[in-house]
């Protein structure tokens, strides 16, 4: 038995095919969709979404946050920004980072929702160096 996965990002839909078992990075949590899964709607943060076929992690994105959208048969991830694993760029994420971090020490913390923004972009940044792959564990 599969769940149908669709993987979509403001320009365009990614993926789309049956797979055995997807883990998203929800803002509560990993959440590990299987077929049969019960109906939800949840807020994504930045971290990677795992793809499982046949066992085995068969490929991964990093998503900077966004939603899922689950029904027994399907799962729809909506993505603000998604790129495949293999394909992040060290010398961007530092970059990310970096900027990240300043934005959020300029930021008024008594004002909530600059705090909330500052906040998010902190989470996704360090998510994405947090995501580069094995090969770039000397960070």
């Amino acid at each position: 038995m599969s769940i149908a996965l669709e993987i979509i990002s403001p320009e365009k839909l990614l993926l789309s095919r049956d797979v055995d078992m997807v883990v998203v990075p929800g803002t509560e949590g990993d959440m590990g969709i299987l077929p049969g899964h019960a109906m939800l709607v949840t807020s994504l943060r930045g971290g990677l979404v795992d793809i499982y076929e046949k066992g085995a992690i068969s490929a991964r994105y990093y998503v900077s946050g966004g939603f899922a959208e689950v029904t027994e048969s399907r799962l729809a991830v909506l993505a603000d920004d998604i790129i495949l694993q293999s394909e992040l760029d060290e010398d961007e994420a530092k970059e990310a980072l970096g900027a990240a971090k300043a934005a959020y020490d300029a930021t008024d913390l008594t004002d909530g929702d600059a705090y909330r923004i500052a906040t998010d972009r902190l989470i996704a940044a360090q998510a994405k160096v947090d995501s580069l792959p094995p090969h770039h564990a000397h960070l």
